[in-house]
């Protein structure tokens, strides 16, 4: 998106002080050098892909060949004695750090899904060994379940002793007897989410759906309660946005970039997602969403 509008409309950078987003992959690879085993002082870094069937093999591509590193798939690797070893042209190299893209349950077939035929085997056998290291490690996906969600501002306070600056959006369990018959009641108010779900499938956005599927979305929550959390329904900004019959404004949200490891390094711009259906309020890209550049203004 900043290529292309740097390309587009190289004016407006010139008169305004933006603050750049190349440097972005730098400091993602200075990230994962940092979390090499010990002992190792120029560690081997590869971005490990499902392929190139994959929805976001693009962007697995382009992030390797921004950090020149090694853009793998499960069969280029293998163990031996308990390191993980890339196959090339001149033999064998030892891998350090794997920046994985792969779910947990398709890394290693000895331990996770024996079916799977996108990851390593013995790669699991490495890692507890300590002679690799896997960004992000083995069960962080966990944050990704909608469950989770009410409990971090707990967790802020617990960790780290501080109340979170930002309040969360308020979040109904269905699992919770009151809060499903509170849903139930109000479905047309509210936004219902799997809390497995992702890429904008498995959700009802009540103000926006029909009586016949507020009425088929309620019988799926009664069968599972516990799949289900419930929130209103926020007003979304809105940004100017060309599309077929011109400048219109659609709905977006904003994913910050934040890297962790010695330190914390937030990226001055973002992934900004834009609902390019009128009225829509999904953003996601699997359901028709697109993207915008994301400025952030320096003085």
């Amino acid at each position: 998106n900043r290529r292309m509008m740097m390309r587009l409309f190289p004016e407006l950078f010139a008169r305004h002080s933006i603050a750049p987003v190349a440097h972005y992959p730098d400091m993602l690879l200075e990230k994962l050098r940092a979390v090499a085993p010990p002992n190792v002082s120029e560690p081997t870094v590869v971005v490990l892909t499902p392929g190139m069937y994959n929805s976001a093999y693009f962007e697995h591509a382009f992030v390797a060949q921004q950090m020149g590193v090694e853009l793998v798939e499960g069969q280029d690797l293998f163990v031996k004695d308990d390191f993980v070893y890339m196959r090339t042209t001149q033999g064998p190299q030892r891998v350090d750090v794997i920046y994985r893209r792969i779910d947990d349950d398709f890394l290693d077939p000895e331990v996770f899904r024996a079916e799977s035929a996108i990851g390593c085997a013995g790669l699991m056998r490495a890692y507890r060994a300590g002679n690799v290291n896997l960004a992000n490690a083995i069960g962080t996906g966990v944050a990704d379940d909608k469950s989770i969600y009410p409990y971090v501002p707990r967790m802020i306070e617990f960790y780290l002793g501080e109340t979170p600056l930002l309040h969360n959006v308020p979040t109904r369990m269905c699992r919770e007897p009151d809060s499903l018959a509170y849903a139930l009641e109000h479905l047309p108010e509210l936004v219902v989410k799997e809390v497995h779900g992702a890429g904008g499938y498995g959700m009802l956005v009540g103000p926006a759906s029909t009586q016949a599927e507020i009425a088929a979305f309620a019988e799926k929550i009664k069968a599972h309660p516990e799949h289900y959390i419930a929130q209103p329904t926020l007003a979304l900004s809105t940004c100017p946005t060309y599309v077929e019959s011109g400048i219109a404004p659609r709905h977006l949200d904003l994913r910050p970039f934040v890297l962790s490891g010695k330190t914390v390094s937030i990226v001055p711009g973002g992934l900004t997602r834009v609902a390019l259906g009128e009225g829509s309020l999904v953003v996601n890209s699997s359901q028709g969403g697109g993207t915008k550049d994301t400025w952030v203004l320096e003085k």
